[in-house]
């Protein structure tokens, strides 16, 4: 149990100077009458009475004692808990070139991907995330926050159209290390999903991925495509979209090579059930941990005070008036 207001547990002083009155009224307070000899009285004990009427007195100093906790609000707690956990910095990259359409995925690849992304920001409550996007050339999508709710938004929100086609994935790594490079977090990770080798940017992948080294930056590489071939999207004659089934083709080599050189893990998702398993593997990967105190919520616990008082009060008008009833 604690006190939301301990301050007034000092009106508990004020018991000192009502226990000094009491004890100066009563060397004062005691019966005369007026007889020529009190020997008949000499020797007869004293009664209960004599002794009860102190009770009166504890009586009110019980319930000034019981409002005085009621002030104070004392309050009890559910349970206290710790729990080990620590925020990382990690960055999700995301390929968003027109073959991210492919439909070997359900709905298609970049729909799988925007799911599992979603799912695993959901589960990473005490990380800093931030999201970059990239195709022909990459931009952020979300700044570095551990407001998770805009993250959620905008993921839910990507679409090919928002980048030049094309796959600079040297480019999606610089501009998530720029991300990367201000936070404060021990671990700092990168997730890059992509479909298809770099065939664009400015940056080389292995490039990035030694500067990503230098930073203590690990990446981990998610192969997106299905063995074999897959229903890719194209323009008919008429600018219509039409699926037309291709081979998959994804430069895993690179992809290890990054994922090796700085820490991290290549990963290849070839179905929805596998995307899933391979972000909850990334999501065991990226566990530090730190002891964190929580506890439940507080609830109030002074009405039981409040009764005794009240209850000691009204025992002291009854033995005032019944058992203790004096005659002035």
């Amino acid at each position: 149990m604690q006190f939301a207001h301990p301050e007034y547990l000092w009106l508990f002083l004020v018991f000192v100077p009502l226990i000094v009155w009491y004890i100066f009224k009563q060397r004062n307070a005691r019966p005369s009458m007026a007889i020529s000899t009190i020997s008949p009285f000499a020797g007869l004990p004293h009664t209960y009475k004599s002794w009860l009427r102190h009770a009166l007195f504890v009586l009110r100093l019980g319930a000034i004692g019981c409002i005085i906790i009621v002030l104070a609000r004392p309050q009890i707690k559910d349970n206290w808990r710790t729990t080990s956990t620590e925020g990382t910095d990690i960055v999700l990259a995301m390929d968003t070139s027109t073959s991210m359409l492919a439909r070997d995925f359900n709905p298609d690849r970049l729909e799988a991907a925007k799911a599992v992304a979603q799912q695993f920001v959901a589960g990473r409550e005490n990380d800093n995330i931030g999201v970059v996007i990239f195709a022909g050339e990459s931009m952020t999508g979300v700044p570095m926050t551990v407001d998770h709710a805009p993250v959620q938004n905008y993921i839910a929100g990507i679409q090919t159209e928002m980048l030049t086609d094309g796959t600079a994935i040297g480019d999606g790594i610089a501009t998530s290390l720029n991300r990367l490079k201000e936070g404060k977090a021990k671990s700092k990770s990168i997730i890059l999903l992509t479909d298809g080798s770099n065939n664009t940017g400015v940056v080389s992948p292995m490039t990035a991925a030694e500067i990503a080294k230098e930073m203590g930056v690990k990446i981990y590489t998610v192969g997106i495509g299905t063995n074999g071939n897959a229903p890719f999207p194209t323009l008919d004659m008429f600018g219509r979209i039409t699926y037309v089934p291709q081979p998959v083709v994804i430069d895993e080599q690179t992809l290890t090579n990054i994922a090796d050189m700085t820490g991290g893990k290549y990963f290849r998702a070839t179905s929805n059930e596998v995307f899933k398993k391979v972000f909850e593997e990334i999501d065991q990967l990226e566990k530090t941990t730190m002891d964190v105190r929580h506890f439940s919520h507080t609830e109030d616990n002074y009405m039981i005070w409040a009764w005794i008082a009240f209850a000691l009060f009204c025992l002291d008008l009854l033995m005032r008036y019944t058992v203790l009833r004096s005659i002035p």
